[in-house]
């Protein structure tokens, strides 16, 4: 089927009231981003669809790149044709012929907005339905949820025709809710609290902490190919890298090892804070899950969060492990998260973590640290740079080794 324009249905922006506006206009930028490659395909956005029209372009390709993008409800294929009683019934027929299968039931519904049209809308409901019905032998009508229904909407320029809806992913246009940082680990629960913040409307930037030589390149990599697997929903995201092997080096050194874990979250913390203020954003979001390990506690976040007046999002907070891989496995992010490149966190973790640290105690052993010239001297160190759905790092890794041997 030769389709000339995907309708877009909101969902629930439909119910910002007004500032709808703002994030209808999110979204828009955020498609015509997705679609830069399709040039020809043009935007018209109103205030309940928004609808692209292709221009020739191909239906499927530019489908497939609607389908992660936050904001968007469903989605569906349209065909504009001529407002002629026979074209429509023929459309009609030849567009459920190809989605149709045996067993299957239908029902057509209609909506005219050009009141000089020959058919009112029980009319098109009754034609329509009547020459699918005749026109596709073994196919049965159902009022109430039919396998496949039949939209036919006549306006003053055309009659529109679709019959299927495809779901998008919901939730808000990225962007719309401002800018976080996501502390970035090479593990399971980080990527998908970053999935579930830009699901909320958050544009994202990852900052993953490196301690070389104890961290490997691939771990880095690793981290780099998780933020790979979070682009389709926003286009691209800057990974900032930060030093941190003196840090933790120092910490080992100078504090006790049951305290290692709060005061290296509290450097970790004071750190993407900077940045924060540095990229201009406005919350930090990290992957921490309540109980699930010794900095996870209440009172071990009550500890490290005092280093800061940031909101701190958590998105998988109240999530058991399970639920968490449920959504990592659907976002495709938890195989890649079990290889085994160890990050910083699990290189430096201490054999018996306080899980109820005293907060005066942590500012005890701090006092030992060159608190303000570690920090300085790894903001000097950060590397900023791009990370794209067409990228991918570990693979490289591993193709730049295979040719030294």
């Amino acid at each position: 089927m030769n389709y000339t324009e995907i309708m877009i249905r909101y969902g629930e922006l439909s119910t910002k009231g007004k500032n709808r506006k703002v994030f209808i206009s999110q979204l828009a930028h955020n498609v015509k981003k997705s679609l830069h490659e399709f040039e020809e395909v043009k935007i018209q956005s109103d205030r309940d669809r928004m609808h692209l029209i292709l221009n020739g372009a191909d239906s499927q390709s530019v489908m497939a790149r609607l389908t992660p993008i936050f904001g968007i409800q469903s989605f569906s294929p349209v065909i504009k044709i001529e407002k002629d009683t026979d074209i429509i019934c023929q459309t009609a027929i030849e567009m459920v012929k190809e989605v149709w299968e045996e067993g299957q039931t239908f029902k057509v519904q209609s909506r005219r907005s050009d009141k000089q049209f020959i058919w009112d809308s029980n009319d098109m409901n009754r034609e329509v339905g009547g020459a699918i019905y005749h026109g596709i032998p073994g196919i049965e009508a159902k009022m109430i949820q039919p396998d496949i229904r039949v939209d036919v909407e006549v306006r003053r320029e055309a009659a529109y025709l679709s019959c299927q809806t495809i779901q998008g992913p919901g939730g808000l246009p990225v962007g719309s809710s401002g800018k976080g940082m996501l502390m970035l680990s090479g593990g399971i629960d980080s990527p998908v609290a970053g999935y579930l913040a830009m699901k909320r409307g958050l544009n994202i930037e990852a900052v993953h902490f490196y301690s070389p030589p104890y961290t490997s390149e691939q771990a880095l990599n690793k981290a780099k190919d998780l933020t790979v697997k979070l682009t389709p929903y926003v286009g691209g995201i800057q990974f900032i890298t930060v030093p941190f092997t003196e840090i933790q080096e120092e910490i080992k050194r100078s504090t006790p090892s049951g305290y290692w874990m709060t005061i290296t979250r509290r450097f970790m913390l004071r750190l993407t804070d900077l940045i924060r203020e540095q990229r201009r954003a406005l919350a930090i979001i990290n992957g921490e899950s309540l109980g699930q390990v010794a900095s996870q506690t209440m009172h071990s976040m009550v500890a490290i969060n005092e280093v800061t007046t940031t909101p701190i999002i958590r998105p998988v907070i109240t999530m058991d492990k399970s639920e968490i891989i449920e959504i990592a496995e659907k976002i495709d992010t938890f195989e890649l998260a079990i290889q085994p490149f160890e990050d910083c966190c699990t290189i430096f973790a201490p054999p018996e973590p306080k899980t109820r640290p005293k907060l005066e105690k942590v500012e005890y052993y701090e006092k030992r640290l060159d608190v303000e010239g570690m920090i300085a001297r790894a903001m000097a160190g950060l590397v900023i740079e791009e990370v794209k759905s067409s990228d991918s790092f570990l693979n490289k890794t591993t193709e730049d080794m295979d040719d030294l041997f």
